[in-house]
């Protein structure tokens, strides 16, 4: 079995030979950015994410910390901090997922599959249980104003300001050693 630093390296590997566009930051393979695409034939689709990333020091027995850049409406993702309320990634991570589980299988599902009853979003959860159509028609609207890649500087920019007095672990997904539930 691999170390787990050449793991961490052959799963970003992945990632850069993937379709995803991906920026290291300070060419550090445990920091980096994704850009993210909403999935077809859901309210999503057209929107772009800049998506940051963050794999701890025992990556991958360790889940990865995952937080939208740029606003998104979801019920399972603080509008705010971006943070990712994902079971698969906080709780349920095992080594033998890849990064590119995440973002080919855990975040489309979530965009597709949204939890209303475990939100981080109480808005988008009540939108979502209380009148679907208004609430696709919310998605569309952040899509169309906080989704594209020209707003991807500007958003991150507004957030930085926002949330520079929160832990910077509050701004990504909140991982558990199971001794806590959500």
């Amino acid at each position: 079995m691999s170390s787990p630093g050449k793991r961490r390296e052959m799963d970003v590997m992945k990632l850069m030979m993937s379709d995803y566009k991906v920026s290291l930051v300070d060419d550090n393979v445990s920091d980096f950015y994704l850009i993210f695409d909403g999935p077809k034939e859901s309210p999503y689709e057209g929107g772009r994410w800049k998506v940051h990333v963050e794999l701890p020091d025992n990556y991958p027995y360790k889940s990865p910390s995952i937080g939208f850049c740029n606003r998104i409406f979801h019920p399972n993702v603080d509008e705010m901090s971006g943070s990712v309320c994902l079971d698969v990634i906080n709780q349920t991570w095992s080594p033998m997922f890849e990064l590119l589980n995440v973002f080919e299988s855990f975040l489309p599902q979530l965009l597709l599959y949204p939890n209303p009853t475990d939100p981080l979003n109480g808005e988008a959860a009540s939108l979502l249980m209380r009148e679907p159509a208004l609430y696709n028609a919310k998605v569309k609207e952040y899509v169309a104003r906080y989704a594209q890649e020209a707003s991807f500087d500007v958003e991150h920019s507004k957030r930085a300001t926002t949330t520079e007095d929160t832990d910077e672990e509050d701004a990504m997904s909140y991982v558990s050693d199971g001794s806590d539930s959500l």
